[in-house]
């Protein structure tokens, strides 16, 4: 009986403690602002994570990614070639 007892008490406090670190991890990341938990190129296996868990953070990320990833705009038909000296062109954006 006593051996019951100092098992179930050893198991009670192991799950004690994973529960403590997983509390404590929680609070950790959940402190840290969304733009630091997106400065990677994110992606595989903790990006289908974040749809699912936080998809407002998902969805902030997707529109982050779509605005630095600008395309230069496209010259109109109409524009004076002033940015031709010489021999070398030059492309402002």
């Amino acid at each position: 009986m006593a051996e019951t007892v100092g098992m179930l008490l050893t198991v009670a406090i192991v799950l004690v403690v994973v529960i403590a670190v997983v509390v404590v991890i929680v609070a950790v990341y959940s402190r840290v602002p969304l733009e630091r938990k997106y400065e990677g190129s994110g992606g595989g296996l903790g990006g289908s994570f974040d749809a699912i868990w936080m998809p407002s953070a998902h969805g902030a990320g997707i529109e982050r990614d779509r605005q630095t990833k600008r395309m230069a705009p496209a010259p109109v038909a109409g524009d004076p070639p002033h940015n031709i000296r010489g021999d070398r062109i030059t492309i402002d954006l």
